[in-house]
């Protein structure tokens, strides 16, 4: 995983020699350095928690509400989510 932008960051951790065997043998099957499939593989496993823990997921029964509760025409904001808009329409400037 060739990066153009600068590293000065770093991660050290020691592990077992049979652990860091397999790395190396996936790393030269790949054609990466060691350090650019760790890079990869950390960065990509990462990335999917995150986006795990930031998906919500709905039942069915909750996802009828929500879309019905979109639908309604004559709803109203609550006094909490106006103030929420004049908030962040004061962030805007």
């Amino acid at each position: 995983m060739p990066s153009s932008t600068k590293s000065d960051a770093r991660l050290n951790f020691r592990l077992a020699a049979d652990m860091k065997d397999t790395i190396e043998e996936a790393a030269a099957l790949t054609g990466q350095t060691v350090s650019d499939f760790a890079i990869s593989v950390l960065v990509g496993s990462a990335r999917r928690v995150i986006q795990e823990h930031d998906k919500t997921v709905l039942t069915n029964r909750d996802r009828d509400t929500f879309l019905a509760l979109l639908d309604q025409t004559d709803a109203r904001p609550n006094t909490a989510l106006v103030a929420a808009a004049r908030r962040y329409k004061k962030r805007l400037g």
